[in-house]
Order: C-alpha cells, then sequence, then structure tokens
C-alpha cells in the first residue's frame, strides 16, 4: 500500500470520492491492483486517510464503469473480464475508431504530431523490452485516434473502454506476444492518416482491430 499512502498528498483537504476513484482508476490500471484481488476496505481508507463512506462511494463509482464487481458478503473485488466483455470492447472500437480515422482529413498537425509521439514511445519501450510500457503507450495511440472524432464525451468513453481493456493486459502471462506485432502497425496506420487517405486507413483499422481481438482472446487466461 506503499504507493498509495503517496497519493494521499493529492487528494489534500477534500477527498471527495471523485477524487479518490481517479486515484484508484489510476492504480487498476497499472496494475497495482490485479483482476480478481480483493480490495480491503480497511487497508486503503488507511493508505488514503479517507473514511469508510468515502471510499465505499468511490468503489460504487468504478463498478458503473466495469472495473470493480461488488459480491454479496464476499466484499469487493477488481473485475475479471470474460472472452464476451473482450468481444463487446472491440465491437465499441471499431465504431469510435472507425469512425475517427476517417476523419483524418480534418485532423490538424498537433492532433497528428500528438498520435505520432505515442508511435515513438512505444518504439522507445519496444526496444528496451518495457512491454507493459509499450502497453501503456498503445492505448494512448488509440486515444489520440479517437480525440480526431473531436467529441469530449467520446474521449472519455474511449478512457473507460481502454481501462477495461488493461484489466485483459494484466491477466497475460507474456504481454510482449500481444503488444509487439502492433508497434509497426501503428506506425504504418498514422502513415496513413499523416496522408489524408481516410479509406484506407478505416480499412487497414479494421484487419488491425480484426487481428488484436483474435490474438488478445487466443492469449488471455482469465483468472478462475
Amino acid at each position: 500500500m506503499a504507493a498509495l499512502e503517496h497519493d494521499r498528498s493529492r487528494l489534500g483537504r477534500s477527498s471527495t470520492a471523485e477524487r479518490v476513484a481517479d486515484i484508484l482508476r489510476e492504480r487498476i490500471i497499472e496494475g497495482l491492483f490485479v483482476p480478481g484481488e480483493r480490495l480491503s476496505e480497511e487497508a486503503i481508507g488507511s493508505a488514503l486517510g479517507v473514511s469508510r463512506n468515502t471510499l465505499r462511494e468511490a468503489f460504487r463509482l468504478l463498478g458503473h464503469e466495469r472495473l470493480l464487481d461488488h459480491k454479496l458478503n464476499r466484499g469487493v473485488f477488481v473485475r475479471v473480464l470474460s472472452a464476451a466483455d473482450v468481444a463487446d470492447l472491440y465491437r465499441m472500437r471499431r465504431v469510435l475508431e472507425g469512425a475517427a480515422v476517417r476523419r483524418c482529413a480534418e485532423a490538424s498537425p498537433e492532433a497528428l504530431r500528438l498520435i505520432g509521439e505515442t508511435v515513438e514511445e512505444a518504439e522507445r519501450s519496444a526496444s528496451d523490452d518495457r512491454w507493459q510500457d509499450v502497453g501503456t503507450a498503445n492505448s494512448r495511440f488509440h486515444q489520440a485516434l479517437v480525440a480526431l472524432n473531436q467529441s469530449p464525451r467520446l474521449d472519455e468513453t474511449m478512457r473507460q473502454l481502454l481501462a477495461e481493456l488493461r484489466l485483459v493486459f494484466h491477466a497475460m502471462r507474456n504481454p510482449r506476444s500481444l503488444h509487439e506485432p502492433f508497434v509497426e502497425r501503428n506506425r504504418l496506420l498514422l502513415g496513413l492518416l499523416e496522408a489524408r487517405r481516410a479509406e484506407d486507413a478505416a480499412t487497414y483499422l479494421e484487419i488491425y482491430l480484426d487481428d488484436a481481438e483474435r490474438l488478445l482472446l487466443q492469449a488471455y487466461e482469465p483468472a478462475g
């Protein structure tokens, strides 16, 4: 819980449930709490210095985001996604990201620069064999893609979707097998966006997501 004790300073004097939920969400996405793990109200509340009521409200918010499961008489657990959950997440990704790349002709140089930075970040991490960091950069790449829609609501939807998907990544024994094939493919997709080839980018993305979903489901080993 040392990491959470460090986070206490971020709460300030007004430790609202939303701010506590923000911290716990970040830590779940980072893998501090893994899928299937029971969250201790006492330990987390003590580490963050918040009341039980505030913490329970934060748990409730994260439950609505599908990151936590509340099990009667057992407690609160980090959610374990099923294969059906993964398939549904990819259905959403096809809608959000497909619409985004079709708007690449309208993309500002700044928007494309931000996408390019995530590609470079993944390439650096891959060269150092930091595959969890590659996964983080890949998530940022796809978040930046959805930003091409220029919709704060879609941005928020994508953030929640990617947070759920990270639960799957943390349950995998070999993250390199998932992330490595897409480092180069992100670079190729960026090239299509920079060339403003919207339909080619959309077709490429469709194949990309089909391959990613298939690879993920083949490798995914959810906790029992």
